[in-house]
């Protein structure tokens, strides 16, 4: 296929996929610039059409991924924090004891309770951002040579 692509199409291939960048920029960027660009020349080009739908399934691919690691890490995390939910600590039952402000954060913010279910959480978040860093740059170098190029871990949401 490397022979029969132009290289305004091979550009703009590259540039559909480091279009997913913007999202540090603007919110949603990853979703709505390449949404943009591929819908303005998914007719025009093949190259194009194939590579828009590569990067808009690997982004909400990613978002899905992150939503569900988020409801995953959420309960467990707040399942780390019995005390932290208990009523008698952030209650309304010691309201009259104005003069007895004896408040102990010690043993409710130990280390060793609240710091595994963060890591955990933080590690995966963190191996995404690598993945979806990564596979761009990757994507975006391979397309601009003319290969055709395939997220991993994606969900074939546009076919």
């Amino acid at each position: 296929m490397e022979s029969t692509l132009t290289k305004h199409e091979r550009n703009l291939a590259a540039m559909l996929h480091a279009s997913a960048f913007s999202k540090f920029i603007i919110p949603f960027g990853n979703f709505i610039i390449p949404l943009v660009l591929w819908s303005a020349n998914k007719k025009d080009y093949a190259f194009v059409d194939y590579n828009g739908k590569q990067v808009l399934n690997f982004q909400i691919s990613l978002l899905l991924y992150s939503i569900v690691l988020g409801a995953i890490s959420i309960p467990l995390f707040v399942g780390f924090f019995p005390e932290l939910l208990n009523s008698s600590l952030f209650g309304f039952n010691h309201l009259n004891d104005y003069n007895n402000l004896n408040i102990n954060f010690s043993d409710v913010f130990s280390f060793s309770s609240w710091l595994f279910p963060l890591s955990i959480a933080g590690l995966a978040h963190g191996a995404l951002f690598i993945v979806n860093i990564v596979y761009t740059i990757q994507a975006a170098i391979r397309t601009n040579e003319g290969q055709e190029f395939s997220y991993p871990i994606t969900i074939k949401f546009l076919k």
